[in-house]
């Protein structure tokens, strides 16, 4: 027979993490995972210069630009987003939600939204 009070195994570290939102404990997860990776974290990412983004695609979907369908995949990191515009095409194997990446180009601002057009990248 088990003989014990709930609280006393990890000192409350236990009742924490079942005190926290799952959406929570899954973005710090995914941000330390993104800093262990080095890259830049989103929410400071530099404009118009080289970079390397790593993050999780969050969704995919395609949008018409400039007369031609476009692959938009958003990526966050834990703490910012950036949206991965891929010109010319409807699918890239293996980018889909809930798949982890690293995209390297160069991005922009339009509006409060950052952009990184035909971008490399590497699926994790």
């Amino acid at each position: 027979m088990w003989r014990g009070t709930v609280g006393t195994v990890g000192s409350g570290g236990i009742l924490r993490r079942l005190r926290t939102p799952v959406d929570e404990i899954d973005r710090a997860q995914l941000s330390e995972w993104a800093k262990a990776q080095g890259g830049i974290p989103l929410r400071e990412l530099p404009l118009r210069v080289p970079i390397a983004a790593v993050g999780e695609v969050r969704s995919v979907r395609i949008v018409p630009r400039a007369g031609a369908d476009a692959l938009e995949a958003t990526i966050s990191d834990g703490d910012g987003s950036l949206t991965a515009v891929f010109l010319g095409r409807r699918r890239i194997g293996g980018v889909a939600p809930g798949r982890r990446l690293e995209v390297r180009g160069v991005a922009m601002a339009a509006g409060n939204q950052r952009l990184m057009f035909n971008p490399i990248y590497r699926l994790f």
